[in-house]
């Protein structure tokens, strides 16, 4: 059942703490320490400005709520995609690194065996965003406390609406980037090209929505250029939760075109997955 193999493939993720230390803690902590070094030199170097015995003030009073809901859509960034890819790639491939898939695949059904990691990289991604979030806020009171910031608090309906909002996108998004490793760690029954094959393509459709977008006659608004960049489409339902100018200026339309890409660069990758590994010969891993 799909149950015990979400249930397994969790037992044997958390036997691994060097994979589940890379994947959820360790963007969060060194983030949270530069944040904070950072300030601290900040504040050294104010101190020599204002004198020591003078108060820093520097900005006004520091809204946490508000802090929380930009920290939740900076959740997909660069680093926590990269990192998660460890933990994600030690799970697609590591029974055809140790050639284990065969003392398994007995005991379940293919999909299921399948699907189950893909429900612990979820649990994953999850584990990672809230471990991010927890560190950013940290990071905001350390920098309340050092710089002499009064501290609010305001999370009403609005920003509510936004946290769920932005949450659930990065969550998509990330979780749409670890589908590219599974079906290259299928494909390929390699941990190296698990690992680097998303990170070298998350690289190009960066550089095709950014420098080639002009050379090659493409526009951000284009089906074509919103289904070939899952990043330029996860930015543009971005900027439509966040609104401002930003998202006054995206043209007519861009919604319906980034979800469709989201989706298609979310169940393409598994239903590819699952079809070539249910014809897989696994005698020999």
């Amino acid at each position: 059942m799909l149950a015990d193999a979400i249930r397994s493939e969790t037992y044997r993720l958390l036997q691994n703490r060097t994979a589940v230390f890379w994947s959820v803690f360790f963007v969060p902590v060194m983030a949270l320490a530069i944040s904070i070094i950072g300030q601290l030199v900040i504040q050294s170097r104010a101190v020599k400005i204002n004198g020591a015995n003078l108060p820093l003030g520097l900005g006004g009073p520091l809204d946490l709520g508000q802090a929380l809901v930009s920290s939740t859509g900076d959740l997909a960034n660069p680093a926590i995609l990269a990192f998660l890819l460890i933990g994600a790639a030690t799970l697609y491939a590591g029974d055809y690194r140790w050639e284990t898939w065969r003392l398994i695949s007995a005991r379940n059904s293919r999909p299921n065996l399948l699907l189950g990691k893909v429900g612990v990289v979820k649990l994953l991604t999850l584990a990672a965003m809230l471990v991010f979030l927890l560190a950013a806020s940290m990071a905001d009171v350390a920098k309340a406390t050092i710089l002499d910031r009064p501290m609010t608090f305001t999370f009403g309906a609005e920003q509510a609406t936004d946290f769920g909002l932005l949450f659930l996108l990065s969550f998509v998004r990330v979780v749409q980037f670890l589908m590219v490793s599974l079906l290259v760690a299928t494909v390929t029954r390699s941990l190296l090209a698990a690992l680097f094959v998303p990170l070298v393509l998350g690289v190009g459709q960066a550089f095709l929505g950014g420098p080639l977008a002009g050379p090659l006659g493409l526009e951000p608004g284009d089906w074509l250029m919103q289904l070939l960049a899952p990043g330029l489409a996860f930015d543009a339902l971005k900027a439509t939760i966040q609104g401002g100018m930003e998202s006054a200026a995206l043209p007519d339309g861009i919604a319906i075109k980034a979800v469709t890409s989201l989706v298609l660069w979310t169940l393409a990758p598994l239903a590819g997955a699952i079809a070539w590994f249910s014809r897989q010969d696994l005698s020999k891993e």
